[in-house]
């Protein structure tokens, strides 16, 4: 059956209009918002800690490929102390810190779960004297052997604005600032300054977030990509700062238009 005369130009019309929708939604979306994972052995892991009462606890915001050993190097280059365990002990000495102004430059961090198991590091840097203000990173080794044959790390990176009681169990904690993609990009900022860092690349992890809570009830909002640095051997150093891997087009309008957004909750 012929078409008339004059739905011949809308036939042609919708044939294009479908085929662009194929080409586009099939082919070029896809492809522009894939991205290369460089450890796709993390790629369906749920990126979020826990207390150990299995509350969400912070967003894992860090990723590390190194050795052991290349990680404590590279955070003590950057200037970082490796946080003591919590004892009755440490948790009289934090609370001394932070009612007498006094430094306590590797204070405990409250301990966190991922995939049930508590963090293997912690790292902290004071911004002050005393312990109540910091930066502080937990580390979890999550591969002995990834995409490039070395550990890799997952970590969740947040900035201590001070400090409080927790609701769960009374112990001395700290609340975090919200915008835990600063600390994030803070952090990595520090260990590249340091020339520990080789190159940067990011992941997926929590997708955007704008109205996130820890596990103390603490807001938090964040991009929700996780920054990957592939570190130097221990003692080593880099001879110019690393080179940020490209990540797709589309993920970077969709980092900038969160960026503006999250700039609205300020």
């Amino acid at each position: 059956m012929r078409l008339p005369i004059h739905w011949r130009p809308y036939f042609w019309l919708f044939g294009i209009v479908i085929s662009i929708y194929v080409i586009v939604s099939y082919l070029i979306l896809p492809a522009t918002w894939s991205r290369i994972e460089h450890e796709p052995g993390l790629s369906k892991r749920a990126m979020v800690t826990s207390t150990a009462q299995g509350i969400p606890g912070d967003a894992i915001n860090v990723g590390l490929i190194g050795a052991r050993q290349d990680v404590i190097s590279a955070f003590h280059a950057a200037g970082w102390y490796p946080a003591d365990p919590v004892t009755l002990r440490t948790s009289l000495e934090i609370i001394g810190s932070v009612l007498l102004d006094r430094s306590y430059k590797d204070a405990p961090v409250s301990p966190l779960y991922f995939e049930g198991r508590r963090e293997d590091l912690a790292f902290e840097k004071p911004a002050g004297t005393s312990a109540d203000r910091r930066q502080h990173v937990r580390l979890w080794l999550v591969l002995q052997s990834g995409a490039d044959g070395g550990p890799v790390w997952l970590g969740s990176a947040s900035f201590d604005s001070g400090v409080t009681l927790s609701r769960d169990t009374g112990q001395v904690t700290h609340k975090i600032a919200p915008n835990i993609d600063e600390e994030r990009n803070r952090l990595f900022e520090g260990l590249d300054n340091a020339r520990t860092v080789l190159s940067i690349s990011q992941m997926k992890g929590v997708g955007p977030t704008l109205n996130g809570r820890n596990g103390e009830g603490d807001p938090y909002y964040t991009d929700g990509e996780i920054w990957v640095a592939t570190l130097v051997a221990a003692g080593q150093k880099t001879p110019a700062p690393a080179k940020p891997l490209a990540v797709p087009a589309l993920i970077q309008v969709k980092d900038r238009m969160f960026a503006w957004s999250s700039s609205l909750k300020r």
